[in-house]
């Protein structure tokens, strides 16, 4: 998980509570390096305290939840007005601790938001030798593991979802980009050229002209 924490001690002995608790932590001082971190781990609970250098939790807080990644989030802050608390909730906070606190009861309240996003968690799909986990925002080739950036894996999501149908172009651009996506742009054909790429050969992704893409089934690979 990700703490942000600009305090050192109080980073410190987060981090070191919780590794007696048997659960592995990353610390960021201010919001720069903590969304820094965001964008290239992929965690399973965000702790964040509200007042820090840069980007506050609150932002990082809507980054999180503008991005989609379902990543709980748990305010830890100094500021305990029910009125702190409810612009935490509203940002998209799962639960609110208050400074200060028993690492005890921080390391209960972490362990009943992993069991709640585990309950929640999307299933891992498998499809021609790829093995796509939506939550941990992974993929694997015949056990190979592919860095994707964010759009590649959002449209081989769609394409693994569709278990070999063909999916347009307009129906990626819709599910895949945001609202404000220029359905005109060449978007869906550049960002599908470049998956096919990292993904490697023999290709998976076929292009059916004039009608969208599909994924390929293993008796298919290497054939378009």
């Amino acid at each position: 998980m990700l703490v942000v924490e600009d305090e050192p001690l109080m980073a410190e002995a987060i981090r070191d509570g919780l590794r007696l608790a048997a659960i592995a932590a990353d610390v960021a001082a201010d919001g720069d390096t903590a969304l820094e971190m965001l964008s290239v781990n992929a965690y399973d609970i965000a702790v964040l305290d509200r007042d820090i250098p840069g980007p506050s939790g609150d932002d990082i807080a809507a980054h999180l939840v503008a991005s989609g990644t379902g990543i709980p989030i748990l305010m830890l802050t100094a500021a305990d007005r029910i009125d702190d608390k409810a612009s935490g909730f509203e940002l998209g906070a799962d639960d609110y601790l208050t400074k200060p606190f028993e690492l005890q009861e921080l390391v209960l309240r972490l362990r009943a938001l992993d069991r709640r996003r585990a309950h929640s968690r999307p299933p891992v799909r498998e499809l021609a030798g790829l093995r796509v986990d939506p939550f941990r925002r992974e993929v694997f080739r015949d056990g190979r593991h592919i860095a994707l950036t964010r759009k590649q894996f959002a449209v081989l999501e769609v394409l693994v979802a569709a278990e070999g149908g063909v999916v347009s172009a307009e129906d990626l651009l819709e599910r895949a980009w945001d609202e404000n996506a220029d359905p005109f742009t060449n978007a869906v054909r550049i960002t599908v050229s470049a998956l096919r790429k990292r993904l490697g050969e023999p290709w998976v992704i076929a292009t059916v002209p004039g009608v969208g893409y599909r994924i390929e089934t293993e008796d298919e690979a290497g054939v378009g």
